[in-house]
Formats: structure tokens, sequence, C-alpha cells
């Protein structure tokens, strides 16, 4: 079964101060060669898709158990310390600019791990999709700023990329094994701390319909559309701004509002007419679909043809240890004892110096 999930994480600012860091990319190479040793490739990939285990292990190798850190941190010691051509798997990606050499990393990774050049691009394609359906397919207000692609030789991959709105970072996973579609429910553990009033969520069933007329919509006239943005957009606030009040702040600011669509909006459009996509995937990989254009195209698909989409935030539990001070609420024993023992059969056997393996183990079990 695949895993993948949001976790929620208070943003911190300052650096990894690097006596630390060193020994996180140490632990980290250690930890992560016994794991694909004992139990393979496919199921590290596995636990880097469960926002418990990616917390546990920022956890024991001795990072902030609760800020945004230790998502960008824990991954960056991962990167520096796995050696693809020893384990069968790497890390491409990382936080601001260095996501963006995600495409040509796993280009340069089709030589070390004989991947056809086929694959190589199905690769860079599940990377951005990924990308882009977290940020125009589910509005829920936090803008990706951290994209992690990690794969193995055998061209499996998982996702861990992270997200940021009013200080307050949100951490997606995803993982290859048993995704079918990346717009049709393709997050099976959805989980945050913070459930949002409003959130846009085109990958959800309930959606399936505004989909389909979005498609319609694209493969008939753009110009359609202009005519019924600003009744729709009126209409959606309406509706909503009665259920909650904080929408014009969440959801649909004022000086962001999509009552005009600009021209690279409109062009976007127009490309999307002249391709004709069969499909509402196709539809969102187009280069220039953005949030906006999904946006608008839902709205005008249940103002026109009443197929209203989800508005309901994904987020379904907490994956959240909680703190000892009961900050920002009591540590959940029961979850807090599962990851304990997933890291601990994972360093169970390693090929660490004793003091080094029983001092991550220590760290761990004097905060449980």
């Amino acid at each position: 079964m695949k895993r993948t999930g949001i976790a929620e994480l208070p943003l911190h600012g300052g650096r990894c101060p690097p006596w630390l860091f060193s020994r996180m990319r140490r632990l980290a190479g250690a930890t992560s060669k016994i794991i694909v040793h004992e139990y393979g490739k496919q199921e590290f990939l596995r636990r880097l898709g469960d926002p418990f285990f990616l917390q546990a292990f920022g956890c024991v190798l001795g990072y902030d158990w609760h800020s945004s850190g230790l998502s960008t941190v824990t991954m960056g010691a991962l990167k520096e310390a796995i050696r693809p051509d020893e384990l069968g798997i790497a890390v491409c990606g990382g936080k601001g600019r260095v996501s963006r050499r995600t495409p040509s990393e796993i280009e340069k990774l089709g030589d070390v791990f004989s991947i056809s050049s086929q694959k190589i691009e199905r690769l860079k394609y599940a990377s951005r999709m990924a990308a882009k359906v977290d940020n125009a397919c589910v509005q829920d207000g936090y803008q990706l700023y951290h994209h992690c692609f990690v794969l193995s030789e055998d061209g499996d991959w998982a996702v861990v990329q992270q997200g940021m709105h009013d200080r307050l970072a949100r951490r997606y996973h995803w993982l290859s094994e048993g995704v079918r579609s990346f717009v049709e429910e393709p997050h099976s553990g959805i989980a945050g701390d913070r459930r949002e009033d409003l959130v846009l969520d085109m990958t959800a069933h309930e959606s399936e319909e505004t989909r389909k007329a979005s498609l319609d919509l694209v493969r008939d006239d753009p110009r359609r559309v202009v005519v019924y943005v600003r009744e729709a957009e009126q209409r959606s606030l309406d509706e909503y701004l009665a259920r909650s009040p904080q929408v014009l702040t969440l959801i649909m600011p004022t000086q962001h509002g999509i009552t005009e669509l600009t021209e690279r909006t409109m062009a976007a459009l127009q490309r999307a007419y002249e391709l004709q996509p069969s499909n509402y995937e196709e539809l969102v990989a187009i280069q220039g679909i953005g949030p906006k254009t999904i946006r608008a195209l839902a709205l005008v698909s249940d103002l026109i043809y009443g197929k209203p989409p989800s508005w309901r935030d994904p987020i379904r539990f907490s994956f959240a240890h909680g703190g000892k001070d009961g900050v920002p609420y009591p540590v959940d024993k029961a979850t807090y004892q599962r990851t304990t023992e997933i890291l601990e059969r994972a360093l169970d056997g390693a090929k660490l110096e004793r003091r080094e393996k029983l001092d991550a183990i220590r760290r761990l079990h004097d905060f449980f």
C-alpha cells in the first residue's frame, strides 16, 4: 500500500551548526545502509514516504523534533550521506534554488543507474507533477519551497516536499508504489496538525465531475471562461464567506483575486485548447496551467454545469508527537512508541561504533 501524507511544523530560523550536521550526515548514512541491507531499497523509499518515519528519523539524528528545519536538514544530510553507486538510491533536489536542479540531477543518474532515457523522462515528469499537484490542485495556501525526489536504480521513487504559510510549514509525502493518477486521490494518508477552513482540493473524489467539466471548458473555447470568471468568483465569495470568515485572508485574498484573467493565464488556456488534452492530468501538466487557472476553471464549472469541487481540507489526522511539556499537546505515547520501534529495528545490528549507536537510541528514549 502506498504511504503518503502531510506533517505540519512551526517555522524556525537559524542554521544547523556544522558540528551537528557532520554527525547527522554520518548517522543518516549508516542508518540508511542498514535499512537497505536488511529490508531492501523499496522499503527504504516506503519509509521516506511515511511522515511518522521521517519525523522519528530527524529526532534520532538529534535535530529539533518540532521544527520545520527537521525536514530540510534531515533530507540535506541524507543527500550528502548516500552514495548512489554504492546504495542504488539517490536524493535529488532540496531547498529553494537547489530544488530547481532536480531534473538535471535525475538526468545525471541515468548513467550511474543505467536507466533508459525514456524512464528518466518519466521520473522527471513524476517530480514535476508531484510538486505541481500540491501547489496548484490542492490549494491549501502553502507555497512549496522545498522538494526532494528520492529514486532507486529500479526506477521507484518517493517525494518529500514542504510548503509554507503564515509561519507554519506543511510537509507532503509521496510514494510511487500504487500511484495510478496524479490528480485522482494521490494522497492516501494526508495528515496535519491544523485543518484549514477552506481548501480547494481538485484531487478529491468529490471533484471528479468538476475535473471533467474543467476539461470540457478548455477543449471548447477559452473565451467562454473569460465571460463567466467574474460571476463565478463573486458567487464563490458569497457562498463560502458565510461559512468561513477567514476565507478572504486564507483562500481568496482580495489583492490576488482571479476576477481578471491575466495574459499569461489566457495564453496557457489557449495552449491547452490547441493541445486538446485527453484527460485532466494532461491539462494540469501543461506549462502555464497554475493555481489561478485551475481555480478559475473549477469555479466556472460549478457556475455553468453545477459541478462543485471539494472545498474540504484533505487532512485526516496528525502525525505530530506532541511535547513533553504539553506543547502543542501532550505526547501521543502510542505513536511515539511506534516510531521508536521502527528506528530501533533499523538500528539493530548496525555497524556503528557502540557509543554512537547507544547515544542515538538513548536520545529517543529519554525524550519518550
